[in-house]
C-alpha cells in the first residue's frame, strides 16, 4: 500500500488554492453566484445554515432548488433534511480517510454505521470500495450476529461509532470467540483518549474522521494523530458563530464548509460545530491545512430575563466598536432574578462607553466588564450560561 491516496495530499498550497479556486469558481456558477478572484472572497457570500435548507426543502422538494444531479440514492435525515448520494468512485471522499487508516484492498470491512434512511452506511461503503476493500454491511444492532459474521468472514477493519466496537469485541470475549480486527476507522462521536487506548491495547490501530450527512467527508486524522487534516476537495472557514464572518488564524470558531462535489455544490455550508486551525504542517507529511477536530456546538442561543441573546448579536457588538477585538456573555443568577454580564476586551477603558450599545445590540441592560486584550479564553464561546437548571 503506498503512503498516500494520492498526489493531492502532497501538493504546495499554491497548488491547492489554485486548483480549488478554479472549483469553487464552477460551484459558484452552478448557485448563480459571480465568480472570485481568491479563496478570501467566500466571506462575502451568505451562510447556508441547516435551517434554512430544510425549510427551502420544504418550499421546493428535495433538495430546496440547489443545483444536484448525477445522485443514485436520496437519503434523509432528522429535520428532515434530504440528501442525495452517488454511487461513483469515491463520491463522499470517504476513501483518502480509509487508506489513511491503513485499509485497503485485502481487508474486509465490518461497516457497523446505519443503512436505514441516512446515509452514513454508504457513505463509509463508497469509500471502502474506493480503497479496494471487501464490505460487510453490517448495520447497527445484534451484536452476538456481528460477533459471529466477523468470525466467518474474517473481519480485519472495523467502521463505525467509536463505542460500539467495544460492544462487539466484548461480547466477543464473552462468546469465547477470536476476531481479527486491527484497524477501526470511527465517527459520528467523540473518541476519547482512554477508549482509544483500550483498544490500542488490544492491538487496533483506530482513527477518527469528520464528516457529515450533507457534505460528506470534511477532516480526517492519520497515523500521526495530531488534529484532523482537511479533506482535498473541501473549503473549510473558521467564522465567529452565528455569523459568516471568519476568525483570527487559531481563533475557535464555527465550521463553515464548502464543497467542491459538482454533483451537489454546498456553499458556505455551516456545520454548527466548534473547531479551530492548528498552525504547521502534520508530521506523516501531507501538506493540507489541519484544524483541531469537534470542540463543541456553536448555536449557544439562550434565554436572559424572557429574551433571546443570539451570537450574531454579540458579534454585531463587536463588530460596531473598532476597538472591541473579542466579547463574551455571561448568563448566571442573582437569587431568582437573571443577571446579564458582558466582557469586553479593549483598549478603551470606560464602561459607559458600551452601555447604549449594549442595550441597543442586545435589547438587554447588563453589567459591563472592560478587560484586557487576549483575557477572554480562545474557546468559540461568545455567550456563556453559567445558570444550573436541576
Amino acid at each position: 500500500m503506498t503512503t498516500y491516496f494520492d498526489e493531492l495530499e502532497t501538493r504546495s498550497q499554491d497548488a491547492r488554492e489554485a486548483a480549488q479556486l478554479q472549483g469553487l469558481n464552477a460551484q459558484l456558477q452552478r448557485n448563480g453566484y459571480d465568480p472570485v478572484t481568491d479563496l478570501g472572497g467566500l466571506a462575502a457570500l451568505p451562510v447556508l445554515r441547516k435551517s434554512e435548507l430544510a425549510a427551502r426543502q420544504a418550499e421546493n422538494p428535495p433538495f430546496g432548488g440547489l443545483a444536484a444531479s448525477g445522485f443514485a440514492h436520496v437519503f434523509q435525515s432528522p429535520g428532515p433534511i434530504y440528501e442525495p448520494g452517488g454511487v461513483g468512485h469515491d463520491w463522499w471522499r470517504m476513501g483518502r480517510f480509509l487508506h489513511a487508516c491503513g485499509i485497503g484492498a485485502d481487508d474486509v470491512v465490518q461497516n457497523c454505521f446505519g443503512y436505514h434512511l441516512t446515509p452514513a452506511g454508504m457513505i463509509f461503503e463508497n469509500g471502502a470500495r474506493a480503497v479496494g476493500a471487501t464490505v460487510l454491511p453490517a448495520g447497527t444492532g445484534q451484536t452476538e450476529l456481528q460477533v459471529q459474521a466477523a468470525q466467518a468472514v474474517g473481519t480485519t477493519a472495523y467502521a463505525g461509532t467509536p463505542d460500539y466496537l467495544k460492544l462487539i469485541l466484548d461480547k466477543a470475549d464473552e462468546m469465547g470467540v477470536s476476531l481479527k480486527i486491527t484497524r477501526a476507522a470511527v465517527g459520528g462521536g467523540a473518541l476519547f483518549p482512554s477508549l482509544r487506548q483500550e483498544y490500542a491495547d488490544r492491538g487496533i490501530a483506530c482513527l477518527q474522521c469528520y464528516a457529515t450527512a450533507d457534505l460528506g467527508h470534511v477532516a480526517y486524522e492519520s497515523p500521526a494523530m495530531e488534529g484532523m487534516i482537511l479533506d482535498e476537495h473541501v473549503i473549510v472557514e473558521i467564522v465567529t458563530p452565528g455569523t459568516g464572518t471568519p476568525v483570527r488564524p487559531g481563533d475557535v470558531g464555527e465550521l463553515v464548509v464548502t464543497t467542491l462535489n459538482p454533483d451537489y455544490p454546498l456553499i458556505r455550508f455551516a456545520t454548527g460545530d466548534l473547531s479551530a486551525v492548528m498552525p504547521g504542517r502534520s508530521p506523516c507529511g501531507r501538506t493540507n491545512t489541519r484544524i483541531k477536530g469537534w470542540m463543541g456546538r456553536a448555536d449557544q442561543t439562550t434565554k436572559i430575563k424572557g429574551m433571546f441573546v443570539r451570537p450574531e448579536q454579540v458579534a454585531a457588538l463587536v463588530a460596531k466598536h473598532g476597538e472591541i477585538s473579542r466579547a463574551r456573555v455571561i448568563a448566571t443568577r442573582d437569587g431568582e432574578m437573571d443577571v446579564m454580564t458582558v466582557q469586553l476586551e479593549s483598549d478603551a477603558p470606560a464602561v459607559e462607553d458600551y452601555e447604549k450599545s449594549v442595550a441597543e445590540v442586545l435589547k438587554l441592560k447588563g453589567q459591563i466588564e472592560v478587560v484586557a486584550k487576549g483575557t477572554l479564553p480562545n474557546d468559540g464561546k461568545v455567550i456563556d450560561d453559567q445558570r444550573v437548571y436541576e
